[in-house]
């Protein structure tokens, strides 16, 4: 059974879902900001790296660096309640890259302005993800995803899943 704190989160999640990709305030949505060429900006970008060269059958530590948009949010991967989405890191079977595993940075608390009693566990900034890679021998394009939830204090935007472009080399 939910907590009375979950539940009202989960109300104001409801609440707030109809207003997914609204305007506020008449301005356009912060997560749809255009950057300065004119492209929409991502509420997540990855930053780096492009390419890393690790010993072929041997899981070896990558840090794989991303950032939030100002103003925005995203859920931890250890949200606080379960119907929070939380963010993972994930690599495809078919990619000669096998991901050992994941160490997430821990999250922040966060509070809404409109349930000052109840802490949400998020990223912000920029954050890091340790990941332990083992890789095939070869030159590996993989094609990595990084699935979240982005909110600012007014509104979350549905899931969404980024490709995270990695160039694996195992030597």
């Amino acid at each position: 059974m939910k907590s009375d704190g979950a539940l009202r989160l989960a109300g104001f999640a409801a609440l707030t879902g109809a207003m997914f990709l609204q305007p506020l305030h008449g301005q356009a949505p912060v997560f749809e900001k255009p950057s300065h060429s004119g492209e929409k900006t991502e509420a997540v970008q990855y930053l780096f790296p492009e390419q890393v060269t690790v010993p072929a059958g041997k899981a070896s530590p990558v840090a794989l660096h991303f950032r939030i948009a100002q103003g925005l949010h995203i859920n931890s991967h250890a949200p606080k309640d379960e119907f929070l989405i939380a963010t993972v890191f994930t690599i495809p079977e078919s990619s000669g890259v096998r991901l050992e595993a994941a160490d997430y940075p821990p999250g922040i608390d966060f509070v809404l302005p409109v349930e000052p009693k109840e802490k949400l566990n998020v990223y912000t900034g920029e954050f890091t993800i340790q990941a332990r890679l083992t890789a095939r021998p070869g030159d590996h394009l993989v094609e990595a995803k990084l699935r979240y939830q982005a909110c600012d204090q007014n509104a979350c935007m549905p899931p969404k899943t980024i490709t995270v472009p990695i160039d694996v080399v195992g030597r």
